[in-house]
């Protein structure tokens, strides 16, 4: 924490000016965010990239546990700090938790570094430029997770 690094994603050019005007303030704020890759760095595989708490954008996958694809096949969605951020679901009665190795940081009442809740700024700045966050979700958490909502990515394919 506190060293400046490069890093590098790819994103949807609809969305290329928003990230450029979020991650210049989040690094203005000296906001810390280990690490951005691609995750063709980790071969593609989402869960390898979170376990890294790798932050990215593009990955050519599905929605866990369904045949949709994501967002992030869209080149439309992010995840920042994605080990201490965890996509935590139910799914046929069992818990299931993504990565697997961040069991600790499912608890949102403690404190820790890298955190995203309601009061951060990465949150803020992604709310302000249209973005929803998977923390806000009632029927899954995925706290990692900014993606824009459906309603403007059908009106983009309608163009």
């Amino acid at each position: 924490m506190g060293k400046t690094h490069e890093g590098e994603m790819i994103c949807n050019v609809y969305i290329a000016a928003d990230l450029l005007d979020i991650f210049q303030k989040l690094y203005e704020a000296n906001y810390p965010i280990e690490k951005i890759r691609l995750v063709d760095e980790y071969n593609a595989d989402d869960e390898i990239s979170m376990r890294d708490n790798n932050s990215s954008c593009f990955n050519f996958r599905f929605i866990s546990h369904t045949t949709k694809v994501s967002k992030h096949g869209l080149g439309l969605a992010v995840d920042i700090n994605t080990l201490y951020n965890p996509y935590v679901k139910v799914v046929n009665g069992k818990r299931i938790l993504e990565p697997a190795t961040a069991e600790e940081y499912v608890d949102r009442s403690k404190n820790f570094a890298y955190k995203i809740d309601k009061y951060d700024l990465c949150y803020k700045l992604f709310k302000e430029h249209g973005f929803e966050w998977g923390g806000e979700w009632t029927d899954r958490k995925d706290y990692q997770h900014f993606e824009l909502p459906t309603n403007i990515i059908e009106k983009l394919y309608e163009q």
